[in-house]
Parts: structure tokens; C-alpha cells; sequence
């Protein structure tokens, strides 16, 4: 039941973020700087409801709307939370986690390029 969450959750993020992709044409990647910025918002607000006990979302819930749903929408706000969690508990982890993902993204994306181009 919980794959089935994810992959509902996941096709319903895709769809509002093809449909943000689709309505914001800029030659700057605006539409994913809403997008990135949407999800690390619902996120942040989201796991801060739950610390608080404000609410209360099941496995099968949590699954559906972090994984599947802002999964779908943006891994983005994943990567925000991961690293807002270890900024609160270990900072240096944190940093360790921002040269990772964006320098190792971008050089993997710049390997990817020059092997696809090859």
C-alpha cells in the first residue's frame, strides 16, 4: 500500500510541476525557483506541524506527501529539510551536505553532458 501512496503522490507532484513548467515561460529558470521554493515552503511547514503536534500524519500519509507527492513536485525540498535537520544538530554535516550535492550535482551533470555529447 505504501508504493502505491508514493506512486500516486509522486504523479500528482509531477503533474503540478509540468503544469508551473507550463504556465512560467522566462529564459531564467524561474519556474523552478517557484517550484523549489513551493515545496521547501510545504516541507518546512509541514514537518514543523508534525514536531509541534499540531498534526499527526500516519506512515502511509507522510509517505504519500513527503515521498510521493513533494518528491513528484521537487526533490528540492528534501534536500532543504535534510539539511535544515543536520544545521540543527550538526552544522559542519550540514555544509558537508550543501559542497556535496551542489558541486557533485553540477559535476555530474557536466560529466553526463561531455559523455552524451562524446
Amino acid at each position: 500500500m505504501t508504493w502505491l501512496a508514493v506512486a500516486l503522490g509522486g504523479a500528482i507532484g509531477s503533474a503540478a510541476r509540468h503544469g508551473i513548467n507550463a504556465v512560467v515561460h522566462t529564459r531564467f529558470p524561474l519556474a523552478t525557483v517557484i517550484v523549489n521554493l513551493i515545496g521547501c515552503f510545504a516541507i518546512g511547514l509541514l514537518a514543523g506541524l508534525i514536531a509541534s503536534a499540531r498534526i499527526a500524519l500516519g506512515p502511509q500519509w507522510r509517505e504519500f506527501v513527503f515521498v510521493g507527492l513533494l518528491g513528484g513536485f521537487t526533490t528540492f525540498s528534501t534536500f532543504g529539510l535534510d539539511t535544515f535537520v543536520l544545521w540543527r544538530t550538526t552544522p559542519a554535516q550540514a555544509a558537508l551536505n550543501v559542497a556535496v550535492q551542489v558541486v557533485g550535482g553540477l559535476a555530474a551533470v557536466w560529466v553526463g553532458y561531455q559523455l552524451g555529447k562524446a
